[in-house]
């Protein structure tokens, strides 16, 4: 397993343990008490997120919570980040293999998809079929006459923010300063009020851009209990992981194909194409800005609208509901949840490489692992934290350093070399 397997794996831990206590930490568990409530959920045994079942003691949960509570969504990463336990079988394109073959020949069973899948060089024969028949078992695949059949029921939380629903959706091509170029639109909606609490357009479908989204949502309308997103690139990464961690939001995703069951953003897709979209004379948008200027003008119409589904604008229906929205500490607090964060070893010339560009550290951190922290989008702002202070980064000018005076601690007496080879 690679380093970065490894601390992807380090995250899903932590945020598999944070779900668990998430009721707890946000108030909102229905027993009677703490103690009850742990008892309740450690009754049976647990499924881990490498496909274990474990059964864990009630006090385990108190010990995450007390940690949490008091060091924040980092105690609760594992304290070895070591090859223990299996690794993830099933590679993504093997997934999708599976559920090829399954809606293709709904009668073949784990053995022949297995067998198919050792053939065809989606896995190697090491793989057990175990790992097919679980995963056919755990996605409810074994339906010969309707494989991707859900049992899928309508539901609605029942205040503001208890979860937001987000996409991306592909918007037609514009042309600015001569390029034709693809705009792609992430949105975030409330699942109570349908209240679309950020929205906005760029060019590029990245983690990046989400983040910035969901960071000035964040800030606006307060902390959700959830996210629930799909698992594109964007969404399905260790600084989302991180990020909803440490501001006290679960993250959950749909399975793999059933972007459906985000019925409400998938909805509101729909309705901006009709309603809005469809009537825009796309070749008139010099540029994204302007574009981005019509779709804010969209958004505030969306959101004071009357919405058939809940017989009342969004609008209206956020404000008989937000009484209990749980607001981020502080602006500084909120920027600091927001940070990226990678682990990069300091060169022998007090250098780090981030993203092929180098930048200087601080002479202290040769040879040492260090964690930096920066906002994306901006390495100006990229600094090493370590033992709670902040060392900034710089990017290296190598004509600069070359003129630099060097604080040596041995200053050498040239006048001295070479009396002893006399």
């Amino acid at each position: 397993m690679n380093k970065k397997t490894k601390t992807a794996t380090a995250t899903e831990i932590a945020q598999f343990r944070f779900a668990l206590i998430a009721p707890v930490i946000q108030g909102l568990f229905p027993d009677a008490s703490r103690t009850a409530y742990y008892k309740r959920v450690t009754e049976k045994p647990l499924s881990f997120p490498d496909g274990t079942m474990r059964q864990i003691k009630y006090k385990t949960l108190e010990k995450w919570v007390s940690n949490f509570q008091r060091y924040g969504f980092d105690s609760l990463l594992p304290k070895e980040r070591s090859d223990k336990g299996s690794t993830r079988a099933l590679s993504d394109t093997a997934i999708e293999e599976i559920f090829r073959l399954k809606q293709d020949f709904p009668r073949l069973n784990a053995t022949q998809i297995h067998a198919q899948l050792i053939q065809n060089g989606f896995i190697s024969s090491t793989v057990n079929v175990c790992a097919v028949q679980r995963f056919i078992k755990h996605n409810n695949l074994k339906s010969a006459r309707n494989p991707n059949m859900r049992d899928r029921k309508a539901f609605e939380e029942d205040a503001f923010g208890k979860m937001w629903q987000t996409d991306t959706c592909y918007f037609p091509y514009i042309t600015e300063g001569g390029k034709s170029r693809r705009v792609f639109a992430i949105c975030i909606i409330d699942d109570h009020t349908r209240l679309v609490v950020g929205g906005k357009l760029f060019y590029h479908d990245s983690a990046e851009n989400f983040q910035s989204v969901f960071k000035n949502a964040v800030s606006t309308y307060g902390i959700p209990t959830k996210l629930y997103t799909d698992n594109g690139s964007p969404y399905v990464n260790e600084q989302l992981s991180l990020i909803c961690g440490s501001i006290g939001t679960v993250l959950l995703h749909t399975k793999v194909r059933d972007g459906a069951s985000k019925a409400k953003i998938e909805r509101f897709w729909r309705t901006t194409k009709e309603r809005w979209l469809y009537g825009l004379d796309i070749a008139s948008i010099p540029s994204l800005e302007e574009f981005n200027i019509l779709f804010n003008e969209y958004l505030r119409d969306y959101n004071t609208t009357l919405h058939t589904g809940i017989n009342c604008t969004p609008f209206e229906r956020y404000q008989n509901s937000v009484k209990n929205t749980l607001v981020p500490k502080s602006r500084e607090w909120l920027n600091e949840c927001f940070l990226n964060r990678i682990s990069r070893k300091v060169r022998k010339d007090a250098t780090v490489p981030i993203n092929k560009v180098s930048y200087d550290a601080p002479m202290q951190f040769i040879d040492q692992k260090v964690e930096i922290r920066f906002r994306p989008g901006e390495m100006d702002s990229a600094f090493i934290l370590f033992e709670g202070k902040h060392y900034p980064l710089r990017i290296t000018d190598k004509n600069e350093n070359c003129h630099t005076k060097r604080q040596n601690s041995l200053p050498i007496d040239y006048s001295k070399i070479g009396e002893n080879n006399v």
